[in-house]
């Protein structure tokens, strides 16, 4: 079952215009669908089309929900072809996001870590997933 499911990660965020620009001009996602006052909450889902996951932010008005808890909470994105790799960190480069160093430096030796509005990191990683 689970191996034809499709994921989504939520989380709430305090600026949700902020967190959408990073993760569209930055990291080149798409809207998939917004809402608004949906039980109190607005949010935005943003991905790929077709993809099999999906990133679902959400805001509600009134409520603080702070930054990350550590800088080690990651969404890792892995990309061994090494034109897409530059393309991507130029691409964060260019929409104003410069690299952190990482909490763990496993991620710095081929990846590039930014850091959301949130505090939140993305790692791009110039290599492939090995099991």
């Amino acid at each position: 079952m689970l191996t034809k499911s499709v994921l989504r990660v939520a989380r709430p965020t305090d600026d949700l215009a902020a967190v959408e620009r990073f993760y569209i001009d930055g990291l080149g996602f798409e809207v998939l669908t917004r809402f608004s006052g949906h039980n109190g909450f607005d949010g935005v889902i943003l991905g790929a089309p077709h993809a099999p996951w999906h990133l679902e932010f959400t805001h509600q008005a009134g409520h603080t929900v702070g930054r990350a808890p550590t800088q080690d909470n990651l969404l890792v994105f892995y990309l061994p072809d090494p034109a897409v790799f530059e393309a991507a960190v130029a691409r964060m480069q260019a929409a104003g996001h410069q690299p952190v160093p990482s909490y763990n430096d496993f991620w710095d030796a081929a990846g590039r870590t930014f850091e959301d509005p949130d505090g939140y990191r993305v790692v791009l990683q110039g290599a492939a997933w090995v099991r």
